[in-house]
């Protein structure tokens, strides 16, 4: 591994694990870490971001490891609660993505620190928060080391009073992101008020959240139009929280051109970039443009490669049983669980292709599109440095809690105009 030596990466895995990481896996050498360290391996190297690829697959997964490796690039893989919780429509789900890692890590000699993160935990409403108490802990003991409280689907104050309320669940070591604005494209943007209010809230009680998340112009799933990232909007929220020391957390980034991906990177705080519909389709050997758009014929149908991804059998079966389902579109997504064993039962060279397929295009969106190439070493040296698991949090307390009591809250909430545009499913 270029740039740093044995002895420093044995060490890294026996002080840089998590405890839960640690308990799990005992004899592993995967360095899979919090969270944290890929966010300040980002910070330092400056104007980067990494994938944080969302593995619906097993497949997808080695292929992202097979190129961080070869970018020798500090990565992320994730799962959300909509793909892979209670009612997952995906294989991999939050109780089993640790040991796709481990387990891939070890096969494959990947040495680059990895976390695994926890996407979209949804909060809703009080029965989300009831079932959160039980379910983040359970998270966290099937190796989870970082996670996404979203309770951005609810109002301005709720949302805050919710991520209070879930955070005693999460380990202070672990990876946090928090997210303000529902994403779902054009419609109900974030705004610089929201972003501080979130914030300022949790620094008053002492929670500091590593990355941000915003509604900036995004969709999950397939992009429909030319809309995509706004970057200034998103430039000029980060601007607004600086104090709060919070990096950006890009969703929705299938779809969106490599310019602007670059000047997410270049010219904001993000560190964190969403990829999920790009790895599926690729990996099935869907025709896509450059950035991971899949192309559609003239009935709006995807078009498949010849001789890449699944076998031309397999794919007219799947075809036919979305068919069935009644599913398009974006909700193609819902064939991972169905078809994960038959194409796990395929032969050796196409899952070698279909992986192969995942690796080549990250590898492009590591090294020439993020700037994430040779981060691992800075994660390493951030590791050996804090001489420990957790490196600490990024900000300090600057709020008072007694200025964020519950009415005061519901109070300040008031005074924010921002509209969460329409209704829609929008969870991962």
């Amino acid at each position: 591994m270029a740039n740093v030596r044995t002895a420093d990466f044995d060490r890294a895995v026996k002080i840089g694990r998590p405890p839960n990481v640690a308990k799990l896996f005992p004899n592993s050498k995967a360095l899979i870490v919090s969270g944290k360290f890929i966010d300040r391996a980002m910070i330092a190297k400056g104007g980067a971001m990494t994938i944080a690829a969302n593995g619906r697959s097993h497949l997808v997964i080695e292929g992202v490891l097979r190129a961080a490796q070869k970018a020798n690039a500090a990565v992320i893989v994730e799962i959300a609660k909509s793909e892979g919780g209670a009612k997952a429509y995906c294989p991999v789900s939050l109780w089993n993505i640790a040991m796709n890692v481990d387990a891939l890590c070890n096969r494959l000699g990947v040495t680059v620190p990895v976390a695994v993160h926890a996407d979209h935990y949804g909060i809703k409403g009080d029965k989300d928060i009831e079932a959160a108490r039980t379910e983040i802990p359970s998270l966290f003991d099937a190796g989870i080391t970082s996670i996404a409280i979203d309770a951005s689907h609810l109002s301005d104050d709720l949302n805050l009073l919710a991520s209070l309320e879930i955070n005693q669940y999460v380990p202070k070591w672990a990876g946090l992101e928090t997210e303000v604005g529902e994403i779902k494209g054009k419609e109900g943007l974030s705004t610089p008020e929201e972003a501080r209010f979130l914030v300022m809230g949790l620094n008053a009680h002492g929670i500091f959240p590593d990355w941000i998340a915003l509604n900036n112009g995004t969709t999950h799933g397939i992009e429909a139009s030319d809309m995509g990232i706004q970057v200034e909007l998103t430039a000029s929220i980060h601007e607004a929280i600086k104090d709060f020391k919070l990096s950006g957390a890009q969703h929705g980034t299938s779809g969106n051109n490599s310019d602007r991906l670059r000047a997410i990177a270049a010219k904001t705080r993000t560190t964190k970039a969403n990829v999920a519909t790009a790895l599926q389709m690729i990996s099935w050997g869907v025709e896509v443009n450059d950035y991971g758009n899949a192309i559609l014929d003239g009935g709006g149908n995807f078009i498949k490669v010849k001789d890449r991804g699944v076998t031309e059998k397999l794919w007219e079966e799947m075809v036919a049983y979305a068919g069935e389902k009644n599913l398009k579109g974006g909700d193609y997504k819902k064939l991972n669980l169905p078809f994960e064993n038959r194409i796990m039962g395929q032969p050796q060279e196409v899952r070698a292709r279909m992986a192969g397929a995942v690796e080549e295009f990250v590898h492009n969106l590591l090294v020439n599109v993020f700037n994430a190439k040779d981060t691992a070493p800075i994660a390493i040296d951030a590791i050996l440095e804090a001489g420990s698991h957790d490196p600490g949090p990024k900000a300090s307390r600057i709020e008072k809690a007694s200025e964020w009591t519950k009415e005061k809250i519901v109070e300040r909430a008031k005074s924010l105009s921002a509209g969460k545009g329409a209704g829609g499913n929008f969870d991962d």
